[in-house]
């Protein structure tokens, strides 16, 4: 698979999660490296289930300590796409 395939497949991942939390709307407008969590006011709880639903999504394994590198978009489909 392609670098340009993984991040698109990553993207979607992290759109998916976050689906329920924003609307189609927001997460279309959310720019690259704005903070998920204030743009779209999740809290503790809001956020842990995003990591979740991500976690399942794409087998990563996702430990707290990486739950800083699950700031913004781009720093997610980084974090997914590291080799």
């Amino acid at each position: 698979m392609t670098t340009h395939a993984a991040r698109d497949l990553a993207r979607a991942a992290v759109h998916e999660a976050l689906r329920g939390f924003a609307s189609e709307g927001e997460l279309n407008s959310l720019g690259p490296d704005e903070n998920l969590r204030e743009a779209l006011e999740l809290d503790s709880i809001d956020f842990l289930s995003f990591v979740d639903r991500l976690a399942a999504a794409t087998g990563h394994r996702i430990d707290e300590d990486d739950y800083p590198r699950l700031a913004t978009l781009s720093s997610c489909v980084a974090f997914l796409t590291e080799s």
